[in-house]
């Protein structure tokens, strides 16, 4: 999302956008904050569907999983359309339609095929195109800093944004996903303690890192929200051409790297739920020459490609949001019962002011879910009807419960 982000905050506000992203940092902050309180209570995999299975019961637990692959596979669409749109500094005729749209499906088509057939050593080239991502982004930063206009903090103006709540439901996009952080609480020593900290100090660096950016980005080029590549233009102001280049092809990678890791594990979440008996046994298929869940991969591929095809980029960006505060909302309610039904740790992670934070949290995020878009609520209204419909379907003719679900861990 850095990579379209700083552009719509500078269309919006100018040389205040970088205290936007404040305000975002602080906003997410406080669930974050949230997120480690209800991660301090398991000491084994977490996430916020083990979170809300707990507190809440099975069906909970199931919406939460299924609403949070529908928010991966708007994610999926939206960085779809992210990297078009900067692979079209490259090829410009991929700005707009046939060719943008025909490049659009072959992405999503093309990661579907090779997802089926598996790769090896994939998520080694996830970490590969993250290490891509954070390059460019430290050196534009960097070489930036000599750059940096000194009204942003001397007198800026602070501007009469129309529509503020939907901005920062768009710029909140940069900052989500950091709760795919705790679900592997297991795998580390002192999870009650390390995943607390490392949640807080992991997103209080990336806050800083999107601060600078988007400091340096409208110090350099004053009118960056007229562009959908803005840190190809500052790359190019600051770097000239060659560098704009690197920068984009550096995006690219990054963003193709985000796509297939949402191929990897959405579709591993959709299995878990068809296996355990929240989803039909469909989604539990197994390819039998490539042992991948290949009709999990393909309903995540084909929805992906139809919300791609509905919206463009900030209104998926945002309609991804929204689901995840949902998801959040849901793990701020369990904290009370977490607290009853697993009870205080020794030097568990606590809250100062008790539920005080949480509550600001969630206060928070019911205002930002309000300035959602009709057509967003209509469509996760639909998915969350047809997700329901499945699970009682299932439940009726499998003769069985659903198995709890540990999405992301479980599968092949």
């Amino acid at each position: 999302g850095i990579f379209a982000l700083p552009g719509v905050a500078a269309e919006a506000a100018g040389l205040f956008s970088p205290w936007l992203f404040v305000i975002c940092a602080v906003l997410i902050m406080t669930v974050v904050l949230s997120f480690a309180r209800a991660a301090s209570f398991f000491g084994d995999t977490g996430g916020p569907i083990v979170y809300v299975e707990e507190a809440f019961g099975n069906f909970a637990g199931f919406q939460a999983g299924w609403l949070y692959t529908f928010a991966r596979i708007a994610a999926l669409a939206a960085n779809a359309h992210l990297m078009v749109t900067y692979a079209a500094w490259l090829w410009p005729a991929l700005d707009a339609g046939v060719p943008r749209l025909s490049m659009i499906s072959f992405v999503c088509v093309f990661l579907t095929f090779v997802n089926v057939i598996g790769v090896r050593g994939g998520m080694a080239t996830i970490f590969a195109m993250t290490v891509l991502k954070l390059l460019p982004l430290s050196l534009i930063a960097l070489v930036g800093l000599v750059h940096i206009n000194p009204d942003v903090f001397v007198a800026p103006q602070i501007p009469e944004i129309e529509g503020i709540g939907g901005l920062i439901l768009v710029l909140l996009y940069a900052f989500v996903g950091f709760e795919a952080a705790v679900v592997p609480a297991g795998e580390v020593k002192s999870p009650q303690k390390s995943v607390p900290r490392s949640l807080i100090w992991t997103v209080a660096v990336i806050s800083v890192l999107y601060f600078v950016i988007q400091l340096v980005s409208v110090s350099v080029v004053p009118d960056l929200g007229s562009t959908g590549r803005p840190l190809a233009a500052v790359a190019e102001a600051l770097l000239g051409a060659p560098g704009a280049t690197l920068l984009v092809l550096g995006a690219v990678f990054s963003i193709l790297g985000n796509i297939s890791s949402m191929f990897i594990t959405g579709p591993r979440m959709l299995y878990a739920m068809g296996r355990d008996g929240g989803l039909p046994s469909w989604f539990a298929v197994i390819n039998t020459r490539f042992h991948t869940p290949v009709n999990s991969i393909v309903f995540m591929g084909v929805v992906g490609l139809a919300l791609a095809l509905s919206g463009g980029f900030v209104w998926l960006a945002a309609m991804s949001t929204v689901v995840r505060l949902i998801i959040y909302m849901a793990t701020i309610l369990a904290l009370p019962r977490l607290k009853k039904n697993i009870g205080e740790q020794p030097g568990q992670f606590s809250l100062p002011g008790g539920m005080l934070i949480p509550v600001i949290a969630l206060l928070l995020c019911l205002w930002l879910t309000m300035h959602a878009s009709i057509k967003s609520w209509l469509t996760m209204l639909v998915f969350a009807a047809i997700g329901t419909v499945m699970y009682f379907l299932t439940r009726r003719f499998s003769g069985k419960s659903p198995e709890s679900n540990q999405p992301l861990t479980n599968g092949p």
